[in-house]
């Protein structure tokens, strides 16, 4: 009995447990959680820069469809031969020739301007067939006293195109030019003729002496 329960002492005793054990602690949230919103921070700054980019692109296209649609089109003023004379039909059917020195959407300018004044064929005539001369008239003697510019608003403009200098124009207002080489002069008769019209029209100031004749 001695010798079972001296062996039974001298065996290695297993240690009782206490009834608590050991645990690793499980990490807490925190990391996750500043994972989560780094990649929410990234994600954020990545869309504010492409929609920067995206804006920033369509703000260019803008300003370059602008650009080309205000430059691209044909420039009517490239049309305007300056070493020549042109004339301006009016949407009222009046006719002005000058030199257009500028022409845009808006407006035309026109300087040096002449125009046709009619001059009747006498009434008493017995020919059936009548005749009515056209005299060009250079601006500037008539009543109101204009200045030798008009700046004509282009929705009045039916059409404009450049003169030939073969044309009977053009060489009546070389001619006139030759005959007034230091410009035209007003006359107190001229002025006492133009008092005496009806209406708005006015007599002629300075005749070229040539005339364009139309049958009626």
């Amino acid at each position: 009995m001695d010798f079972l329960s001296r062996n039974a002492n001298n065996q290695p005793q297993t240690p009782r447990s206490n009834g608590t054990q050991t645990t690793t602690p499980a990490p807490t949230g925190r990391s996750g959680e500043n994972k989560k919103g780094f990649e929410y921070l990234a994600s954020s700054t990545w869309t504010r820069i492409i929609f920067v980019v995206l804006l920033f692109s369509l703000t260019v296209l803008a300003i370059s469809i602008t650009i080309l649609i205000y430059f691209g089109k044909p420039n009517e003023a490239h049309a305007v031969d300056t070493k020549k004379e042109q004339a301006v039909f009016l949407t009222n059917g009046q006719v002005y020739f000058g030199k257009i020195s500028n022409i845009n959407q808006d407006f035309v300018n026109l300087t040096d301007i002449y125009y046709l004044n009619s001059n009747p064929a006498d009434s008493s005539s017995t020919n059936k067939t009548q005749q009515t001369s056209f005299s060009l008239v250079k601006l500037g003697c008539e009543l109101h006293g204009p200045a030798d510019q008009m700046i004509i608003n282009r929705a009045q403009v039916s059409f404009w195109e450049n003169l030939t200098s073969t044309g009977k124009v053009a060489k009546a207002i070389e001619q006139f030019r030759s005959q007034n080489p230091n410009g035209q002069t007003c006359s107190s008769s001229n002025s006492s003729n133009s008092t005496q019209q009806s209406g708005a029209s006015t007599a002629p100031a300075a005749n070229t002496g040539a005339a364009t004749n139309t049958k009626q």
